[in-house]
């Protein structure tokens, strides 16, 4: 303790209100030094790092109010750099300090990503004939750590003190060429028919190619029946998405109003809770997404926040070294491999996750302070069937151009109108693809995100469903901004389009056996959901098509033609196209706030042709799940604008 006391800190951390505080022994004139006779052993320690009495009264009391410890409390409060702290912890056990560890001297063995989520204990490979064994010493067995290398000298040639941060940071490299191998094929290995690696399963294709051939000859042989069976046809699937969307209309959720949640009071159990954010080139936005993520009301000393980024992105990585958050935040490095997706990173990040509960955000993404303490109080309320929680996304830029404020108006239909609704009635919710809150052992359970699918978020709201789960939404919204740019969106909705396919295609592989296992009336809307989107989507040109042959048809043949079965499908089509306009412009304004409308303003009369447009990304899509089904199209995304009314 002696040698302790008579060390002179070289470093000095400044406090959230401006006082630095010096490392230095806390002596006799040390503002914060008690008498000893007052203090614990943890207390002492403590002071003598210059920490005295109300300080760490306070520590204790946040600990009791959040469930953490008091050293977690001191640690997040950013009041002491980590090396620092666990350098003295080394001093006064008199061991070594290691603050950084060679990865090649850690054995990716067994169970070693335990220590992922609670690093303890790593044993480092012999050096120079003597192995090492690390240890981060916790505060509060200090005294028993103390005692016991007292009674047994010979272990401090054994033992050496490192930090978490530094042993997280060796195992993940010293592991990250099976966890990769894990994070591409383990779904794939464990349950092939759940994976989305294998576009076109056999009968799949065998089917696919007797109805092309059977409709390819039908139309050179009968063309004028089989043109008439496809328009009935198509033009009944349409009508029945329709009306399911008019129902969802229709069936007005309760208050959306987010500010009558109540908040959750604290209770001095609060679990640790992961937020995982996937970035690929997205330095410009860092600083942004760190703000939203410190503005997050949850004790720091219960966050896990890992930001994931591709180990070649240095940018990203430096931009955010640059912000030096606190030991709340880590960066987690993804090897390079294909696929190189979203989902395959979340599922590389998930071996370290410490949280019982985890959210996923996006780059660019503003989350409500309170979201996570809505998620909670929902996820304790709700049975445990209830495995994952989706809040909504609002589009801040609706005023930016008419693409955005169409972007709006669908955000909000989706997150605000058909979520609700599905969730109220037990059904299956294709997921949004970001302000997801999972309960953690699940989303393990489940295999977690499928690497191949590039939409993982629709993937897995519906293999929840599948198996045995449901999904819920909560009310605290997140922010995010549209793009602007045609091309940008139409990268991004191609994308979405093509997940959509591969997400189709994974639940009607074995349709039968998928319906009893989700029940029939949940398939039949998830056909109408994702079928019939996808549907509307590339068939929505040829509605125009079949109007406009039939204007011309009738001009020609008079004004009988509209009282015959021609006529009757050419109402339809009218209906088909009149009703999903009005249904999209209404599921979306009638859930707005006054202020959201008015950033729309009358931009909602480009809906035609943002339909279009819809179409034509599904048809790319359909190219791209043949010329390259697992690539991801990249959407950047730039620091907010402000946006006033």
């Amino acid at each position: 303790m002696d040698c302790f006391r008579h060390y002179t800190r070289e470093s000095f951390r400044t406090t959230p209100a401006g006082r630095k505080i010096a490392f230095s022994p806390a002596g006799e004139n040390s503002p914060w030094a008690t008498p000893d006779g007052d203090q614990t052993g943890q207390a002492r320690f403590l002071s003598s790092l210059g920490f005295g009495k109300p300080y760490i009264d306070t520590f204790e009391q946040r600990a009791l109010e959040n469930g953490s410890t008091t050293e977690d409390e001191l640690l997040a409060s950013g009041l002491v750099a980590t090396d620092a702290y666990f350098g003295a912890f080394a001093r006064f056990l008199r061991l070594p300090f290691l603050s950084d560890i060679d990865p090649e001297r850690v054995t990716d063995i067994h169970q070693l990503d335990s220590q992922l989520a609670e690093p303890r204990f790593l044993r480092l490979t012999a050096r120079n004939g003597k192995p090492t064994l690390l240890i981060v010493p916790e505060l509060a067995r200090m005294e028993l750590l103390k005692d016991m290398l007292d009674r047994h000298p010979d272990l401090q040639d054994e033992l050496a003190v490192t930090t978490p941060q530094a042993m997280r940071s060796a195992i993940w490299k010293a592991g990250e060429t099976r966890r990769c191998q894990q994070a591409r094929q383990q779904l794939f290995n464990t349950a092939p028919h759940h994976s989305a690696r294998i576009t076109l399963h056999g009968h799949q294709g065998f089917y696919s190619g007797v109805a092309i051939t059977l409709l390819t000859l039908s139309l050179l042989s009968y063309t004028q029946a089989a043109l008439a069976v496809l328009h009935v046809s198509l033009t009944l699937l349409y009508l029945f998405t329709l009306l399911f969307r008019l129902f969802v209309l229709m069936r007005t959720p309760e208050d959306n109003d987010a500010e009558t949640v109540p908040v959750l009071e604290p209770d001095g159990n609060l679990p640790v809770y992961t937020v995982l954010v996937a970035l690929y080139r997205e330095e410009a936005v860092v600083g942004q997404l760190i703000g939203a993520l410190e503005r997050l009301d949850w004790p720091k000393s219960r966050l896990d926040i890992k930001l994931v980024c591709e180990a070649e992105d240095d940018a990203t990585i430096e931009a955010i070294q640059r912000m030096n958050p606190g030991p709340h935040i880590e960066i987690v490095s993804v090897p390079p491999s294909l696929p190189r997706t979203k989902p395959k990173a979340l599922t590389y990040a998930l071996a370290g996750a410490r949280g019982a509960f985890l959210a996923i955000y996006d780059a660019e993404d503003r989350p409500h302070p309170q979201q996570l303490r809505e998620a909670y109080a929902a996820f304790r309320e709700k049975p445990d069937d209830v495995a994952c929680l989706q809040a909504p996304l609002i589009i801040s830029n609706a005023r930016s151009s008419w693409l955005s404020a169409c972007f709006a108006l669908e955000y909000s239909g989706l997150f605000r109108g058909m979520l609700p609704v599905l969730a109220a009635h037990r059904l299956p919710l294709p997921l949004g693809g970001t302000s997801n809150h999972f309960r953690t052992a699940v989303l393990r359970r489940i295999g977690a995100w499928d690497p191949y699918n590039v939409t993982e978020d629709a993937d897995i709201g519906l293999r929840l469903h599948r198996l045995g789960y449901r999904c819920g939404v909560i009310r605290r919204h997140t922010l995010e901004d549209a793009p602007t740019s045609l091309p940008v969106w139409l990268n991004q909705r191609a994308r979405w389009y093509k997940g959509w396919l591969q997400s189709w295609l994974v639940m009607t592989r074995a349709p039968v056996t998928t319906a009893r296992h989700m029940g029939w009336i949940s398939y039949i809307v998830f056909q109408l959901l994702i079928g019939g989107m996808l549907l509307s989507s590339l068939t929505h040109p040829l509605l125009f098509v079949s109007l406009i042959f039939m204007v011309v048809a009738a001009r020609e043949s008079g004004a009988d033609l509209l009282f015959s079965w021609q006529g009757i499908l050419f109402f339809m089509d009218m209906l088909n196209i009149v009703g999903s306009y009005a249904i999209f412009a209404l599921m979306g304004r009638n859930r707005m706030i006054a202020f959201e409308r008015k950033q729309v303003g009358r931009r909602w009369i480009a809906i035609p042709v943002y339909w279009l447009l819809l179409s034509v990304a599904a048809w790319r899509a359909v190219v791209e799940l043949k010329t390259r089904p697992f690539v991801w199209n990249k959407t950047p995304h730039a620091p907010v604008a402000r946006h006033t009314g």
